[in-house]
């Protein structure tokens, strides 16, 4: 089991190496993966829940998982950010996968916390579960009502249903949003596509679903492990490789830099591995014990945020306020986090700067839906730019610029992002 999930993320990393890499652009939603801060603060994440069966193996007197989960997060005065589903009964007709597989659990589908289980998950029945995270101070992020994967996934999930469409994802996004909304009183700020598959069928990607709903995209940098299967025989040895996965990765990386989790966002998951145990009850417990011991605050990703909510910028800079501003009504940031102030600034980036959200928003989606195909990220800015003679028509989005209307700018000695942003006037 755990040598074809490594064989698989290890294709994945060649895929990636062979391919060209996508060219990172400004985007008013963000892949926020980890944070620049010097503090010994770092967040957890925990997807697919809320489970309201027992760990597996249960030693813990048949408490449910995220009862376990947040028990011990109680205890050391820690955050967690719960990536919660929606319900996944409605993925039926379905049958399960072979055991050990990433189909374990469906087919056709992911059913959570198990197929035929699923009356045991989710926030639409565990109202227990999800009010007491809520009380405790944990935040709550928008995994997919039913978790259907947005786009094609052939390597892993070549059987899988998918939603395909940047309409249908919304809509099942939307969907617990409001769920949460309503029945909880909670506004969801961030998502997690399910299983990171971004790009859909009709020229859109999540990137422009998380624009729609005005959420950041919800990333992570350190893999906790909690989801991988051992391929060893006997339960109990398996149980304890898989905790041992757990746990050493982050003691070596913390032996060899005390200040290595500063700023980073850890994954977990809330429910089974693929071999239906549940090591994260156990191996959670000795993750804390470790950050506890080199000083770490484990917090909330939107408490992490509030330390910085760039990947590359931090207090220090005399630019940090002005651009934590502007970051809430303009594209400042690129795709992955990084601000990158000392690149020279292009046309492109300078519309988007200038140019209303909504407006180019729409600008750039009605191209897409006429064409059906992908679009430069800075179309509808540069467009709606044009069009109030703000830029000259006929330039090139990835051309440097080379002068700047008036009216907005303060005086300049370069066209570097960070000249333009600090001589910009909000």
């Amino acid at each position: 089991m755990s040598l074809i999930v490594k064989i698989g993320k290890k294709g994945k990393r060649l895929v990636k190496k062979l391919l060209p890499e996508e060219k990172r652009h400004l985007s008013y939603t963000r892949r926020i993966e980890r944070i620049k801060t010097a503090r010994r603060v770092c967040a957890m994440t925990f997807d697919d829940g809320p489970m309201d069966l027992p760990a597996a193996p249960d030693r813990f007197g048949g408490r449910s998982l995220t009862d376990v989960l947040l028990d011990t997060l109680a205890e050391f005065g820690a955050r967690g950010t719960f990536d919660v589903i929606g319900d996944t009964s409605e993925n039926y007709p379905d049958a399960a996968g072979k055991a050990g597989s990433a189909a374990w659990g469906g087919v056709k589908f992911d059913h959570y916390p198990d197929i035929d289980r699923d009356s045991q998950g989710g926030a639409a029945h565990c109202e227990r579960l999800i009010r007491r995270m809520l009380d405790e101070g944990h935040q709550i992020t928008n995994h997919g009502y039913r978790h259907i994967i947005f786009g094609k996934k052939p390597f892993v999930y070549g059987a899988r249903e998918y939603l395909g469409g940047v309409d249908k994802a919304a809509d099942d996004l939307r969907r617990l949003h409001q769920l949460m909304a309503d029945r909880y009183g909670y506004e969801i700020t961030m998502t997690r596509p399910p299983h990171y598959v971004d790009i859909m069928q009709d020229g859109f990607t999540s990137y422009d679903v998380c624009d729609r709903l005005g959420y950041q995209y919800m990333a992570a940098s350190f893999d906790g492990a909690g989801w991988l299967p051992s391929a060893l025989p006997d339960e109990d040895a398996a149980l304890e490789a898989e905790v041992n996965a757990m746990t050493e990765p982050v003691k070596r990386a913390l032996e060899k830099d005390p200040d290595f989790f500063c700023g980073q966002i850890i994954f977990q998951k809330d429910g089974y591995n693929m071999a239906k145990r549940t090591p994260v009850a156990f191996g959670l417990r000795k993750q804390l014990e470790l950050l506890k011991e080199y000083g770490y605050q484990v917090v909330t990703v939107a408490e992490l945020m509030e330390e910085s909510p760039f990947a590359d910028l931090d207090r220090g800079d005399p630019l940090f306020d002005k651009l934590c501003r502007l970051q809430k009504s303009r594209a400042v940031a690129y795709s992955d986090n990084r601000v990158r102030l000392d690149q020279v600034m292009t046309w492109g980036e300078l519309a988007m700067l200038m140019a209303p959200k909504k407006e180019a928003m729409n600008l750039r989606w009605a191209k897409i839906r006429s064409t059906g195909r992908r679009q430069d990220a800075y179309c509808g800015a540069l467009e709606w730019c044009m069009d109030q003679g703000l830029l000259p028509r006929g330039i090139k989005p990835g051309g440097a610029v080379t002068a700047l209307p008036g009216g907005l700018f303060g005086p300049v000695e370069g066209f570097t992002r960070r000249d333009v942003y600090g001589a910009y006037r909000e």
